[in-house]
């Protein structure tokens, strides 16, 4: 993404790469084709404005639209949301975020992702986020991972557990009722499962000092 002079935003270098799948950056030139795959069964922040005078999709892509201003116009090596387009055989497929919500403090990541239906049940979401966790683990210098989901999403649940999270604890959504089950991975059962040998990470040193860490 080039800038004024031709200098590059550096957080937008970044690439990493898994077996069958290509993370980049999210653009705004790719919100219009993220937005035309968002499923339907994607919940998003419930907490996110919406608008009276807008349908039900246009309030989707403003949702979505927003969270990818926010996240990039609101950056700082405290609190920061780093979103990829996660494409395959270069066709977009998915979404994948990580988050450092306090992030000098304690050195913690979070994640959520999306996949279109038709590139389910191919492994493709335990890639994707091994992918951030290889980033978040090496060159970001992570302690620990997070996640969560509610109790009946077996398949978000199957890709942290076979990652090596170890449930935590559960909690109930205000919004809905609905019961979160709560996940953590340390770094030493990252390091141990091998996996960040399966992915390539790319243009990260550029970026560092937007995460507080030394190039």
């Amino acid at each position: 993404m080039e800038g004024v002079g031709g200098w590059s935003w550096p957080l937008h270098g970044i690439r990493l790469r898994t077996a069958d799948l290509d993370l980049t950056v999210m653009t705004e030139a790719d919100l219009p084709t993220v937005w035309a795959l968002l499923p339907d069964d994607l919940e998003l922040n419930p907490h996110a404005t919406t608008y009276a005078g807008l349908d039900v999709p246009a309030n989707r892509r403003a949702v979505v639209a927003q969270g990818y201003w926010r996240a990039l116009g609101m950056w700082s090596p405290d609190d920061w949301a780093l979103p990829f387009v996660v494409r395959s055989a270069g066709v977009v497929v998915g979404a994948q975020w990580l988050e450092g919500p306090d992030w000098r403090s304690d050195r913690t990541v979070d994640s959520s992702s999306w996949l279109v239906a038709r590139a389910r049940g191919r492994g493709l979401g335990r890639q994707m986020r091994a992918a951030v966790l290889a980033l978040a683990f090496g060159p970001l210098g992570a302690e620990a991972a997070i996640s969560s989901a509610v109790v009946d999403n077996a398949a978000s649940l199957g890709v942290s557990r076979s990652l090596g999270y170890r449930d935590t604890h559960r909690s109930v959504l205000e919004h809905s009722g609905q019961t979160l089950q709560h996940v953590r991975l340390d770094r030493a059962t990252w390091d141990a499962s091998g996996w960040s040998r399966h992915v390539v990470v790319e243009g990260v040193d550029a970026a560092l000092p937007l995460f507080g860490l030394d190039p």
